[in-house]
């Protein structure tokens, strides 16, 4: 159920400059939440029940259940918390005490057992024992939400292990862990560890969609959206063939992402860093990315629209599914400026053949007025990402003008100084030699005839040889330090005699 009037809770929120969502998403609550497993449901739930004032009451009343479910009590007592300042009337809005403390004697009973027994597996000294105790043992921790000692415990798994799949399953556990820790370069260091790993070619395939997801969200999450976006549309479709209700899957990757949010993800990053060449052929025309695009086609037609052109009808789209986006828990901080990419990229797209437009026709264009256009506009500029005017007395947007003619005369008074230079080192070195001051050095066995330069006299006459070796290395392809040091004998510079040939 979800209610219409806006609690007070959101319009205090909004004052604070977190993100509120007003209207109803176009998603199904129970629906959307069901393709997904493990602590990512509770996340998801939690986020949309304290930014949607339409599906407040309903997310965070699913996320006390889901809480209930597990063994995590701090979450519990978290969404029990949002929902008493959202509604504290609501019956579900007060802790059941019952619950946690049955709950926190359980949790006590088998994090002590788990103890015990990896401590008797290290006195036994079996190897495989003591890493499947620290296995279940992180396992426990990560289900009751210690996030920290649940990674100590994968990690100290490592000088146990004696298989690379062993290895491969410790580096997928702590991407897990890193992942709601919101320690993306953890993400990255293990992804790029498993993929170093030398492994069978079958396991090396069904790891290969995951770590590219992985990969990818961990670099959404830097905010590097080109390279989200290669990951994103490079992942594997095998993802696509898992069963998302089944538990025991190993190609369902839902306690992270599912093949939707891979869609969602990989297209929305590549509008906004890819140019139109690039989507039509990295995206559109790839045959493995085009599959996962099917089960949003929303997004497949917005980048169709962006490619041929047709900007405001793909901005609507994505403007039609704002909503949602805002309330992911992975997209929500990054969609004010995905979408200012997507629209600049637009509109420059739009500008390039004009020399002026007004601010009117702008603002028809991109399904706006022309006081949003404006500011846009001048965001753009102050980011250097659009290299024009803004006229405000007669509100048009103004393309800076080049001076082809003021260019070409820079190029040739640039070009007109080089050959002055050149002139005068190749007239300086003429005369160097000429007077014989040039200073000759002994020749010594093994000396190539470039390096004579090296054993140069010191005192006046050095100091001319260096000058005439200078003008050797610029105009002699660098072969001047062994004529300089030669003398008038045959050197690299291609020098005859005293007076020196060119």
């Amino acid at each position: 159920m979800a209610l219409h009037s806006e609690p007070e809770y959101f319009r205090k929120a909004r004052e604070s400059g977190r993100v509120v969502v007003k209207d109803p998403p176009k998603f199904d609550l129970d629906a959307y939440i069901a393709n997904y497993k493990g602590r990512t449901r509770f996340e998801r739930l939690y986020l949309i029940g304290t930014s949607s004032s339409y599906l407040y009451l309903e997310a965070l009343k699913a996320a006390i259940t889901e809480a209930k479910k597990g063994k995590d009590v701090a979450r519990y007592e978290q969404a029990v918390s949002a929902l008493k300042l959202i509604a504290p009337d609501d019956p579900d809005a007060s802790s059941d005490t019952a619950w946690i403390k049955r709950t926190n004697d359980i949790v006590k009973v088998e994090t002590d057992r788990l103890e015990l027994e990896l401590k008797g597996y290290k006195n036994n000294l079996i190897k495989e024992s003591i890493r499947m105790g620290y296995d279940d043992l992180g396992q426990h921790y990560y289900q009751i939400g210690d996030l920290a000692n649940s990674t100590k415990s994968y990690a100290r798994m490592r000088d146990y292990c004696t298989t690379p799949s062993h290895i491969t399953i410790m580096c997928f556990r702590i991407i897990q862990v890193s992942a709601d820790q919101a320690n993306w370069l953890a993400v990255q260091s293990n992804v790029q560890k498993i993929r170093n790993q030398t492994q069978r070619p079958d396991d090396v395939e069904k790891a290969r969609a995951k770590l590219s997801a992985a990969m990818g969200l961990s670099q959404l999450a830097s905010g590097s959206y080109a390279d989200a976006a290669t990951s994103f549309i490079n992942t594997d479709p095998r993802m696509l063939q898992a069963k998302l209700d089944d538990p025991v899957d190993e190609e369902a990757y839902n306690e992270l992402i599912t093949p939707n949010d891979i869609a969602v993800y990989g297209g929305l990053c590549a509008l906004a860093s890819m140019t139109r060449d690039e989507l039509q052929t990295r995206v559109l025309e790839n045959a493995n990315f085009r599959n996962y695009l099917e089960l949003e086609s929303h997004i497949r037609r917005a980048v169709s629209l962006f490619v041929s052109s047709k900007y405001s009808a793909c901005l609507s789209i994505l403007e039609s599914y704002k909503s949602d986006y805002l309330l992911d828990v992975h997209l929500q901080r990054h969609i004010p400026e995905i979408y200012f990419q997507i629209r600049s990229k637009a509109i420059i797209q739009y500008f390039i053949p004009f020399s002026r437009v007004t601010l009117s026709t702008l603002a028809t264009a991109f399904n706006t007025d022309e006081q949003s256009i404006e500011s846009e506009l001048i965001d753009m500029i102050e980011r250097n990402s659009l290299d024009a005017r803004i006229d405000l007395e007669h509100r048009i947007l103004v393309a800076r003008q080049i001076d082809h003619r003021e260019r070409v005369h820079a190029e040739a008074l640039a070009t007109a100084k080089d050959y002055e230079r050149t002139a005068h080192l190749r007239i300086l070195r003429m005369e160097i030699l000429n007077a014989g001051l040039e200073v000759k050095t002994q020749k010594t066995q093994g000396l190539s005839s470039g390096g004579g330069g090296e054993r140069l006299g010191t005192g006046f006459g050095g100091r001319f040889a260096n000058v005439s070796s200078m003008a050797g290395d610029v105009f002699m392809g660098g072969g001047g330090g062994g004529s300089g040091g030669g003398g008038g004998g045959k050197g690299s510079s291609g020098y005859k005699g005293s007076g020196g040939r060119y």
